[in-house]
């Protein structure tokens, strides 16, 4: 009896110390304290450890732009296309961040460029970055996938109100005369916002209307 109260003892502190490794290699990953991320994984740490939503420690990194912590991570066989629940990978959280060592990084090790769904190029367009647009689509992602919404990067950008970035698409060669699921096209929607701007710049460039 007395043998079985030890094991008992002994295996529920195993348990408090690994949910304190657990809290605390979360908040270090969050706070961008790489030595004390690194100092966890050696004490026998998951390198895919994730919180509650399934963001893992990758996604955490390349969220912050901590590219030094995401290249340890990535060296030591971090999951480069797991997703959370919320369907984000650590590229698209980077792509989104505007994190463009991050995403370079994360291209270099096989990260998903077009995944279903949403897509990095979308998540960067959001973010607004012309140089991580640029970056994904040098890296084949496909210019006129739809998100979820039925929209495409190009109506994307369009509602973001930044002609740089519609420039950037149709100058890729993005299809400028795609409707979404509501039957409107990219320069549609640039009459509903009043984008009076990429109205005449997609006029100009032979969009149809």
């Amino acid at each position: 009896m007395r043998n079985y109260l030890i094991i008992i003892l002994l295996l529920a502190s195993h348990g408090l110390a690994h949910a304190g490794a657990y809290e605390d290699i979360l908040k270090a990953v969050s706070g961008n304290d790489t030595s004390a991320v690194v100092d966890l994984l050696q004490r026998g740490m998951d390198v895919n450890t994730a919180d509650q939503a399934g963001t893992t420690l990758l996604m955490i990194a390349a969220r912050n732009g901590n590219l030094p912590l995401v290249q340890m991570l990535l060296t030591n066989r971090a999951s480069v296309n797991r997703r959370n629940q919320h369907g984000d990978t650590a590229l698209m959280m980077a792509a989104l961040g505007r994190k463009l060592e991050a995403v370079q990084a994360l291209i270099g090790k096989s990260a998903e460029v077009n995944p279903a769904g949403w897509t990095p190029l979308h998540y960067s367009i959001f973010g607004g970055s012309e140089e991580v647009s640029k970056l994904l689509i040098a890296s084949g992602a496909k210019l006129d996938s739809r998100a979820p919404n039925g929209q495409t990067s190009l109506m994307l950008a369009v509602k973001s109100g930044r002609r740089e970035l519609v420039e950037l698409l149709v100058d890729a060669d993005a299809d400028m005369d795609l409707e979404d699921y509501d039957g409107v096209t990219a320069i549609g929607l640039a009459k509903k916002l009043d984008h009076t701007e990429i109205v005449e710049y997609l006029r100009k460039v032979g969009a149809v209307e």
